[in-house]
């Protein structure tokens, strides 16, 4: 009933809101993403995006699609692989951004090994601009993570807005200082926040440096200050800081895919490990 070539254009248009950049993802025409999309909808009998000449948006229906097309195309890629006899070997070195301690991120790492089990998994969790670095001295084979606008490389995964956050009960007065908790350099989220800063002329100070997620977020429960983050990675306890607080805006942020630029044995388990995060892209935000 449902096409695996279509579903997984969904799920492309689902996770970048965008035609053009889902065309651009899978390597197609606009046109035939649009037609791919109108295939499903007919066969599914519901519209899946509301769409107008500035947004793309799902719909309650599209919404629940999500689950079914990723169920559908595990099912599919398994009984490809089981069929085929092909089985994925080597030594897989993935870097993720800190940004992901608190997803879904090990539910998929954990499919893959499961899918995989003669992939040698190494894992290193850093700061976006740190994994950015060792994947260029070769030292990664593919990197989960932030990049700074404008930046070219690698394949979006989802987009998000930073936004400021700090603990509930966290009052600024505005005639002080902001205090910052921030990741150290070369941490992009850290970068944003100051240039946004600077560029309100808005005095600050920072009053916590942390490489780990779990040392900012302690910091941002304890009530020293408010921090720059993705908005659908909130982590618990925190909220966003109102707007009648008077700081600056701080922008989008995109989360990406990058595969090392040498090849290794490692590139067929790169691949498979992309494509199973690239369907799970909507679903990498903060567990309940």
């Amino acid at each position: 009933m449902y096409d695996p070539s279509q579903l997984r254009t969904f799920l492309a248009v689902a996770q970048t809101l965008s035609f053009t950049r889902a065309a651009r993802r899978l390597g197609l025409r606009q046109s035939t993403v649009s037609q791919h999309v109108r295939r499903l909808e007919e066969a599914a009998g519901r519209q899946l995006f509301s769409r107008d000449t500035h947004s793309v948006e799902l719909t309650e229906d599209g919404e629940a699609m999500l689950g079914f097309a990723r169920r559908i195309l595990e099912a599919h890629e398994q009984a490809a692989a089981f069929f085929t006899g092909t089985r994925l070997r080597g030594r897989l070195r993935f870097g993720a951004s800190e940004d992901f301690v608190l997803t879904r991120l090990p539910e998929v790492l954990e499919r893959f090994r499961h899918d995989h089990p003669d992939v040698d998994l190494e894992l290193t969790v850093e700061l976006s601009g740190t994994l950015h670095e060792r994947l260029a001295e070769g030292k990664l084979d593919l990197v989960l993570a932030k990049r700074r606008p404008g930046d070219p490389r690698g394949e979006p995964v989802r987009h998000d807005r930073l936004v400021w956050i700090g603990a509930e009960r966290l009052r600024l007065d505005p005639e002080r200082p902001v205090p910052l908790i921030v990741y150290p350099p070369p941490g992009i989220t850290r970068a944003l926040a100051l240039e946004a800063l600077e560029r309100q002329g808005r005095a600050w100070r920072i009053t916590c440096t942390s490489g780990s997620l779990n040392g900012l977020v302690a910091a941002a429960q304890a009530g020293l200050g408010v921090m720059a983050h993705s908005r659908g990675l909130i982590p618990p306890g925190l909220v966003r800081v109102p707007d009648r607080a008077g700081l600056p805006e701080l922008g989008g942020v995109e989360f990406v895919l990058v595969h090392g630029r040498r090849a290794t044995a490692a590139r067929g388990a790169a691949d498979a490990l992309a494509a199973s995060i690239l369907s799970a892209g909507d679903t990498l935000r903060r567990n309940p």
